[in-house]
């Protein structure tokens, strides 16, 4: 049917869809592993890990998803990044299994070097997951070096550029500020009161390196340069997330808990839609002069694509209602008198 989207398409925006909602919901998980640092008292970081008990396992099944649907509908795409980024990956999920190791472990014995250990684990591991996928995203932007095959013809300590780096402490300023958000919502007290101070404190850095990112972006990248002079209206996205954060800023200050997650998790999903948008009909440029991946070229066939979303179809809605269905019956504040790992 005329103006109806192709099953490229459609494939592009199933797997947008997947990564975003992995960053949104793993996201305030890292984040609240980053401040559990900050967290000086023991029951304070147990009230963090509780927090995200009921959760982080379940949200990192949306990776798994995006991975699955990525390999499923454009192979020639998962090949060059999966080999341009391997031991990235490999890296990624190694913190992902120390990660894990570190919330399951703390609770095993009572001493407090042991306990010390795990809690470091987990505050490390946590950060280092969150900047890692800032800086890969960071490598996608600018560009990965591509052959006319459409195979990765870098390094691995290429990856390690300036952009990409800076790409990384962006997200973690981003998925600290969203998981102090999150803890605002999930605790009372003074733990609360922390983290409105840590929210503040993140928001600080996520301003700062939000403007000079996106600078550094709209300039220092020549496909987005050029995107911008021909589409100036994406000069008005940067204001309109910085006003986003403000509101969010202001739910804190007002008090408005509910509001200023929401507007944070805004934030981050219209940074990821973006980028998408104006990465379509590209999936990786390449930075040195060959053919870019395209939802075209690097599609698997018709009948694939259509079968992926067959199951896309029922597999999302459902996905979706379980999702919504834990963190209504594990919502409220986290209890100060429960013992969590």
């Amino acid at each position: 049917m005329n103006g109806m989207p192709d099953l490229n398409t459609l494939s592009f925006v199933t797997v947008v869809f997947l990564l975003a909602g992995y960053i949104l919901l793993d996201g305030f998980d890292f984040g609240v592993g980053i401040l559990h640092f900050f967290a000086k008292r023991g029951e304070d970081r147990r009230r963090l890990l509780g927090a995200i008990a009921p959760f982080w396992d379940g949200n990192e099944v949306w990776l798994v998803t995006a991975g699955g649907a990525l390999f499923a509908a454009f192979p020639k795409v998962y090949a060059a990044v999966f080999s341009g980024f391997y031991l990235a990956f490999v890296l990624f999920l190694f913190v992902l299994i120390f990660r894990a190791l570190a919330i399951e472990f703390r609770g095993k014995f009572s001493a407090l070097a042991w306990r010390g250990f795990w809690d470091a684990a987990f505050s490390v591991s946590s950060g280092l997951a969150g900047f890692l996928i800032g800086m890969v995203f960071g490598n996608l932007i600018q560009g990965i070096p591509l052959g006319t095959d459409g195979e990765f013809t870098g390094t691995f300590l290429g990856l390690f550029n300036p952009y990409a780096l800076f790409s990384g402490l962006f997200a973690v300023s981003f998925f600290s500020m969203h998981g102090a958000l999150y803890l605002v919502l999930r605790t009372d007290g003074d733990l609360r009161e922390k983290s409105r101070r840590w929210a503040g404190n993140a928001a600080l850095l996520f301003v700062l390196f939000f403007i000079l990112l996106s600078a550094w972006t709209a300039f220092g990248v020549p496909w987005v340069t050029l995107l911008v002079k021909q589409s100036p209206v994406l000069f008005m996205v940067p204001p309109a997330i910085l006003c986003a954060i403000f509101i969010s800023m202001q739910g804190i200050r007002r008090h408005w808990d509910f509001t200023a997650f929401l507007f944070s998790g805004f934030s981050m999903l219209a940074i990821i839609g973006t980028f998408a948008a104006a990465l379509f009909p590209n999936l990786v440029i390449s930075s040195s002069g060959g053919y870019p991946l395209t939802v075209y070229n690097a599609c698997s066939s018709p009948k694939t694509l259509g079968i992926i979303l067959r199951i896309a179809s029922v597999g999302m809605p459902a996905v979706l209602i379980y999702t919504g269905y834990v963190y209504w019956v594990f919502r409220g504040k986290t209890a100060s008198d429960r013992a969590y790992y």
